[in-house]
């Protein structure tokens, strides 16, 4: 029997959103860029950081667990993101979740190594321009001086009372990755367009 089930496009969680990011993003001047990067690959990992596991792992993703609180290092396209003494997730490019899950699965071999996909839990908000620590701070707890959350730095924390995950990117004057709930993104996109219209000219 042929299969007669119909393919339906993937939708991001903040589609509807993409025409109002865009304008705020515009009006703004450059003061703000606000823009969704949806459907990046994230994979938990959580292994003991003093085991074999957390070196064969880092070498079959090209990179190093990062072992100090709240960094971030990237190889490419591929970034790890320190969680917790013994938590990271991985990130990388739209649909490559099962090829980081078989890799570290791999990489593994008998070693105890939780690994779990969680792309499909999160979006991911890109905040960026002259005034973006400006429009975080008016919502993040957080001392976003760069001095204290400079390039390189990663905290999960909250945003207009929306528990986030913040990543200061670290190629130069590319902001901020904010990688949030998919259920909270629209609540947090509306409060991040609020937040910027002081930012918009003519506002």
């Amino acid at each position: 029997m042929a299969d007669t089930a119909l393919s339906v496009p993937r939708r991001s969680p903040l589609a509807g959103a993409a025409g109002g990011l865009a304008a705020a993003t515009r009006s703004s001047g450059g003061a703000v860029r606000l823009a969704e990067l949806p459907f990046l690959a994230q994979v938990n990992v959580r292994l003991d950081a003093k085991g074999a596991a957390a070196d064969a792992v880092g070498l079959a993703l090209g990179l190093s667990l990062p072992l100090e609180p709240n960094t971030v290092v990237r190889a490419g396209e591929l970034r790890a993101l320190w969680l917790g003494p013994d938590e990271w997730l991985v990130v990388g490019p739209p649909d490559t979740q099962r090829d980081l899950e078989d890799r570290i699965r791999a990489a593994s071999g008998d070693e105890h190594v939780a690994v779990t996909d969680v792309s499909a839990q999160r979006t991911t908000l890109l905040v960026s321009g002259a005034r973006a620590r400006d429009l975080l701070a008016h919502g993040c707890p957080l001392d976003l001086h760069p001095c204290a959350f400079g390039a390189g730095r990663c905290a999960q924390t909250t945003l207009a009372r929306t528990q986030v995950v913040l990543v200061a990117r670290d190629e130069p004057g590319s902001g901020f990755w904010v990688l949030v709930r998919s259920s909270f993104a629209g609540y947090l996109t509306d409060w991040l367009l609020d937040a910027a219209a002081e930012y918009i000219q003519g506002a």
